[in-house]
This record gives C-alpha cells, structure tokens and sequence, in this order.
C-alpha cells in the first residue's frame, strides 16, 4: 500500500518493525546508558537503530534525506534550512524506560513537508502495535481507523503530564488547584502521542517537546479528529527545531476547556 507521494507506508511499517526486531528487543534489559553533551541518555540500541533505517531509507529514497535526534545541531539546522522533503526519525523515544528495562518505549517516523508531516509511523515493539497516519487519510492503529471519542468535561479527564518540563509557576499551580480528574506521566512522548490519538486518555500537557518528539504523534492526533497546540495557544511550527511546549487533547471542547483555564487561571502559562 502506498502512502501520500508515493511512499510504500508498508515497507516502512517493516523496517521499523525489523529494526526493533533487530536492535532494541534483543538490547532490552541488558544494555546501559551512557550520558550526552546535554545531558540525556542514550544506548547502543539507540544509535544502531539509527544507523540501520537511516541507511535502509537512503536506499530506497536517495532524494529525502533524514532529520535524526541522534545529529549534531549542526547537521539538524542544515537539513531544516536546505530539504524540502525530509524524513524526520527518533530512533528510540523513551530511552530512560528502556536502560531501565521500563517497557515503555518507541520508534518515531514521520515525512515531513514544508507545511509539516504528511505522513507518520509509530511503532511500540513491546505491544507490537503499530500506529500510522496520512494526512488527510486518517490515523489507524495495526490497520483499523483510530475513531474520534468524546472526552469528560475538565473536572472528570485523565491526562499525561510532565511536571519536570512545565513551569514551575504551572505545575505548582496544577498540583495544588488540579482542575482535571487524574494524570499518568509514561515516559515515551512518541506513545504518549499515540495513545492520546487511541483515546486511551484525553490530554497532554508538556512543557518542551522536539520536533522528533511530535512530528508522526501530531499528526496521528489531528488525523483522529483531535486538537494541538502550545500552552500560548499557538500553532505548533511543523518545520522548527526549537522546543515548544504542548496542549493536546482528542476532543476539541477539552482542548477549548484547558485554553480558557489557562487564561484564567494561570496567565503565565502563557507567555
């Protein structure tokens, strides 16, 4: 089955699915991290995995070139400034879980174009499931239509939060004056993304996300009818490598609800 532009969605489906297969299963449980410049963590696993679907996609696309977390800056603010098309890649989100033998972690994979993803992949090698989307096509999950779902109002939702990144004016502010029902935090933003879109919870909020930690799991959400932006309110830039924070929710009405509390509520939020 071919995607949007002439991309083989299937054979992209299997080389995640064989990279995960290849190098971050048989690493499961057994590889230790090491320490990065700015201070993440990163595997083995996660830089032969890049390795492999960089190298597999040149292959058989020599005409996208591939905007990976595991670049220099350098070489990232080159490919944003110069490609038209260009792939966009986290090898392994949810690298913490996955050293710590968490299992909760990721491969992400979206297509970008000059107005954002137009197609994306997300696949959890521990559930073997499968999350895809095309713009203007629909989300699915291992083939079937993620279906839009109502959400509670703001008093009875459940979400994901990530304090560590909000604020700290915010997340005091969300602890103390919660407005919402419950929170989960899982540690990968690729499957926080695609669960949202499955519906298996009804917001996000975080504080400062890559573009490789949004691009596919943006794209699955609007495709399942949902609603994204910053904590301002503003869009999310589709082809910026800066870091923006994120309000997310699969029913618009919530997403409305979180922006009037924002305003409210806590101003600052939105600065």
């Amino acid at each position: 089955m071919n995607g949007d532009g002439g991309i083989d969605s299937d054979w992209v489906a299997g080389l995640l699915r064989e990279s995960a297969a290849r190098f971050l299963l048989p690493g499961f449980r057994r590889l230790t991290a090491t320490r990065k410049p700015d201070g993440s963590i990163v595997t083995s696993a996660d830089l032969h995995s890049q390795n492999f679907l960089q190298e597999a996609l040149a292959r058989r696309y020599p005409d996208i070139p591939l905007l990976g977390e595991e670049m220099t800056a350098a070489e990232q603010a080159e490919l944003m400034r110069s490609a038209s098309l260009l792939w966009c890649l986290d090898p392994l989100d949810g690298t913490s879980n996955y050293a710590a033998g968490v299992p909760v972690f990721g491969i992400s994979l979206a297509l970008l174009d000059g107005q954002g993803a137009r197609q994306g992949w997300v696949y959890d090698p521990i559930r073997d499931e499968l999350f895809t989307a095309v713009r203007g096509g629909g989300a699915f999950c291992n083939g079937e239509r993620l279906p839009c779902k109502e959400a509670p109002g703001l008093s009875g939702s459940v979400g994901v939060l990530d304090y560590k990144r909000l604020a700290p004016e915010l997340a005091i502010a969300l602890v103390t004056r919660q407005p919402f029902h419950s929170q989960r935090n899982f540690g990968s933003c690729v499957l926080e993304w695609s669960w949202l879109a499955a519906g298996r919870y009804h917001f996000y909020l975080h504080g400062a996300q890559q573009l490789w930690d949004w691009a596919a799991g943006g794209l699955l959400l609007q495709e399942a009818g949902g609603r994204l932006s910053t904590l301002a309110g503003e869009p999310l830039c589709p082809n910026a490598l800066a870091k923006r924070s994120v309000l997310a929710a699969l029913d618009p009405r919530l997403h409305a609800a979180w922006s009037t509390w924002l305003v409210t509520e806590f101003p600052k939020s939105r600065a």
